[in-house]
């Protein structure tokens, strides 16, 4: 991305910064969209700047699996969630609320932004039960309580938090991170929620991205398997954000400022899903 590009980019988003000035975005983040070129985190840190709220969620699965390989456990997954055992949670807990939640906020830290890093065991955030006995320690969200969200919100401080919940014993449940996004994105009634993947958005029939689309679009597309894999879940955690947020979009992170580029200016790098028909 040259001067030009970052100039445009830049002068596009002031249209919209009274627009969006205090207002909370979600933003999910995962370890396939963080490379050495990735400028999410900038992104996020230019949002704080101009007066908008970011929440983050972070994934880490691919860190969850190495760490597991160095212990000699074999990662295992069923229906696309890993499956988490008392050991697999060990390291969950580790790596998530540990190593990366901690790089996270230090990344951020170094950008001039101001973050604080915590769990969704933490204060209570995130609710949950054991979705199966298959998955073990993999949990779904029945609650979500924002105190502590709030506190830092109102601190100044960009929330990063690991999608971990406090199950119904006490025990920590390992949460898909999408969902967790959602569910936090609901409960805060954010203006926008953000998904950053891989690759760039959702293709039609005929491999072409969508722009833009509606929840009911959106479904029809799952249902005939146009979507399909690995982009199922995170157009259903869109559809669930919708109950909560009124656009909810999924882009690529490998994009120079995608973040900013999908939020502030005229054309968009992925897919926006709205409500309706």
């Amino acid at each position: 991305m040259n001067s030009e590009d970052v100039a445009g980019v830049l002068a596009q988003t002031l249209k919209y910064v009274g627009a969006f000035a205090g207002k909370t975005v979600v933003v999910k983040i995962g370890g396939s969209t963080l490379g050495s070129h990735d400028t999410t985190l900038e992104d996020l840190v230019t949002l704080q700047r101009i007066g908008l709220i970011p929440v983050v969620v972070h994934g880490g699965g691919a860190t969850i699996s190495t760490w597991l390989r160095r212990i000699g456990a074999e990662p295992r997954f069923a229906g696309g969630l890993r499956v988490t055992d008392p050991e697999t949670m060990e390291v969950v807990l580790m790596t998530l609320a540990g190593k990366v939640n901690k790089e996270l906020v230090a990344q951020v830290q170094a950008l001039g932004g101001q973050a604080v890093g915590f769990s969704g065991i933490d204060g209570g955030l995130l609710q949950g039960r054991r979705r199966s006995e298959t998955l073990g320690l993999v949990g779904t969200v029945t609650a979500v309580r924002l105190g502590l969200v709030h506190v830092v919100m109102a601190s100044g401080f960009i929330p990063l938090i690991a999608p971990i919940a406090i199950g119904e014993g006490g025990e920590a449940l390992n949460l898909n991170a999408d969902t967790a996004a959602a569910e936090i994105a609901v409960a805060l009634r954010a203006e926008k929620l953000v998904f950053l993947t891989d690759v760039p958005g959702i293709k039609g029939a005929d491999g072409i991205l969508i722009p833009q689309m509606t929840a009911r679009r959106a479904r029809e597309l799952i249902e005939v398997g146009v979507i399909s894999g690995g982009m199922v879940p995170k157009t259903e955690a869109c559809l669930r954000g919708l109950d909560g947020v009124s656009r909810c979009h999924i882009i690529d992170g490998r994009v120079a400022h995608a973040l900013i580029r999908e939020l502030f200016t005229d054309s968009g790098v992925g897919t926006m899903i709205t409500d309706g028909d």
